[in-house]
C-alpha cells in the first residue's frame, strides 16, 4: 500500500465502507433479478432477448457512467448538469467523497449501479419488438442525457436539491425517470403487432416471483446504502424497505380478491416492486409507521393505472409507468406530507408544520416526469431517423430470441434453427432432427 493510500484510509470509516461495498453488490444483483422478472412476463420466444436487454444495460451504462455520466451527475454545482471534471474518473480516488466517510471510488460504483438498473427498467416498455442494436444506442445516450441529468438535479447538487427537494434513494432519476421515459418509449416504438388482438400472457410466473423476491432483497442495499453509512438514516431506510412492500402486498391481495376473486402471482410480484419503489424516495425521511401507510396507499394508484392501461392502445408492455413512475411520484409527494426527521437535518413535512416542503416535493413530481418523457421521446425520434427502432412484423412473429440472438431460451425439440436471409429479411427455419 502506498503512502497516499494509507493517508486516505485514515480519513475513511472502514465500517461504513464495508457496508457500502456490500450495498453496491446488492444493487448490481438487482439488474439480473430484473432480467428474470421481465423474462417471465413475456412470451417464451422473447425470453432471452428480454434478459439480454438487462445484461446490455450493465455493460453499456457502466462504460458511459465511468466516461461522462458520473461527472455530469456529481461534478460541480451547476443547476442543470455537472461538468467534465470527473470524466473518465479523473480525480475519483481513495479520498472520502465530500459529505461521506467512504472513498469516492466506492461512491461512484454505488451510483453506477443505480444508472445501470434504471436503463434496464426502461427496456420493459419496448420488449418483444425493439431491435437489440437500437436499444444499445438508446441505452448509451439515455444514460448520459436523461439519467445523469436527473441524478444531478436530485442529489448531485442540482436545482431540485438546492431548492430543498428531498429524495433519499432515487425517486426522481430512477423511478419517475424510468417510468415516464417508458411511456415515451412505448409511444415512439409503437404497440406489438398482436396487441389488442390476442392475449399476450406471461410465460413463466415462477420467474416473475423469483425475480421480484431477488429485487426486494437487493433493494435493502439500494435504500439502506443510500445513507452512505451504518448510521440512523440507513437503519431507518433498511427497516422501511421491509415494512412498506409488505403492506403493499396485503392491499394488492385485497384488490385482487375484490376484482377477480383470485390472488394472482403476477399481481403479488408487481406489488412487491410497487412497495419497494414507493419507499425509495422516502426511506430515510419517514417513520416506520408512515412507511407502512405509504405501502398501503401506493398500491391504489399503481393498481388503477395497470387496469386502465390494458384497456388502451398504449402498449407499455411491462407497466413500468404504473410500477415505477406512479409509485415513485406517490413516494416523492408523500415526503412532503409526512417527513419528520428535522433532528437529522431533514425538513419536516406538512403534517408536522412545514407546508413549504410539500411545494418542493410537488415541483420535483412535475419537473422530473416532464423532462424524462420529453427527452426520451425526442431521443428515440432522432435514433429512429438514423436506424430502425423495431423489428419487422415477420421477425416479431418468429420471436426476438432467434432473430436478434440466434438462440432460444428453451429447446424446441424440432432441431436446430437456421437464420436465412430471404427477401431482405431474416427467416427462422426449423430443421428436422436427423436422430
Amino acid at each position: 500500500m502506498t503512502a497516499p493510500i494509507m493517508a486516505a484510509a485514515a480519513q475513511v470509516d472502514t465500517g461504513d465502507t464495508a457496508w457500502m461495498l456490500v450495498a453496491t453488490a446488492l444493487v448490481l444483483m438487482m439488474t439480473p433479478a430484473l432480467g428474470l422478472f421481465y423474462a417471465g412476463l413475456v412470451r417464451s420466444k422473447n425470453t432471452l432477448n428480454t434478459f439480454m436487454m438487462c445484461a446490455a444495460a450493465i455493460a453499456v451504462a457502466t462504460v458511459t457512467w465511468a466516461a461522462v455520466g458520473y461527472s455530469f451527475a456529481f461534478d460541480g454545482d451547476g443547476s442543470i448538469i455537472g461538468g467534465f471534471g470527473n470524466a473518465f474518473l479523473n480525480g475519483v480516488d481513495f479520498l472520502p467523497r465530500e459529505g461521506t466517510t467512504i472513498p469516492e471510488l466506492v461512491f461512484m460504483a454505488f451510483q453506477a449501479t443505480f444508472c445501470i438498473i434504471t436503463v434496464a427498467l426502461v427496456s420493459g416498455a419496448v420488449v418483444e419488438r425493439m431491435r437489440f442494436s437500437a436499444f444499445l444506442v438508446f441505452a448509451a445516450l439515455w444514460s448520459v442525457l436523461v439519467y445523469a441529468v436527473l441524478a444531478h438535479w436530485a442529489f448531485g447538487g442540482g436545482w431540485l436539491q438546492a431548492g430543498g427537494t428531498l429524495d433519499f434513494a432515487g425517486g426522481v432519476p430512477v423511478e419517475m425517470g424510468s417510468g415516464f421515459s417508458a411511456l415515451a418509449a412505448a409511444l415512439v416504438v409503437g404497440a406489438r403487432k398482436d396487441y389488442g388482438r390476442q392475449a399476450l400472457l406471461p410465460h413463466n410466473a415462477v420467474y416473475v416471483l423469483l425475480g421480484a423476491g431477488l429485487l426486494w432483497f437487493g433493494w435493502f442495499g439500494f435504500n439502506g446504502g443510500s445513507g452512505f453509512s451504518t448510521g440512523d438514516a440507513s437503519v431507518l431506510a433498511f427497516t422501511n424497505t421491509l415494512l412498506c412492500p409488505a403492506c403493499t402486498l396485503v392491499v394488492w391481495f385485497t384488490l385482487d380478491l375484490i376484482r377477480g376473486r383470485k390472488v394472482t402471482a403476477i399481481g403479488a410480484a408487481t406489488a412487491i416492486v410497487v412497495g419497494c419503489v414507493a419507499i425509495t424516495p422516502a426511506g430515510g425521511f419517514i417513520s416506520p409507521g408512515w412507511a407502512m401507510a405509504l405501502g398501503a396507499l401506493a398500491a391504489l394508484p399503481s393498481y388503477a393505472i395497470i387496469v386502465w392501461r390494458t384497456r388502451t392502445r398504449v402498449d407499455e408492455t411491462l407497466d413500468v409507468l404504473a410500477a415505477h413512475g406512479m409509485a415513485g411520484f406517490f413516494g416523492i409527494l408523500f415526503i412532503g406530507f409526512f417527513a419528520q426527521f428535522a433532528w437529522n437535518g431533514v425538513s419536516d413535512g406538512l403534517f408536522y408544520g412545514n407546508a413549504a416542503q410539500l411545494g418542493d416535493q410537488a415541483l420535483a413530481a412535475l419537473a422530473a416526469p416532464v423532462y424524462a418523457f420529453t427527452a426520451t421521446f425526442v431521443l428515440l425520434k432522432l435514433i429512429g431517423a438514423v436506424m430502425p427502432l423495431r423489428a419487422t412484423e415477420h421477425q416479431e412473429a418468429i420471436g426476438m430470441d432467434v432473430v436478434q440472438h440466434g438462440e432460444e431460451a428453451y429447446a424446441s425439440g424440432e432441431g436446430a434453427i437456421l437464420i436465412s436471409p430471404e427477401a431482405g429479411i431474416e427467416a427462422a427455419l426449423p430443421v428436422a432432427d436427423p436422430g
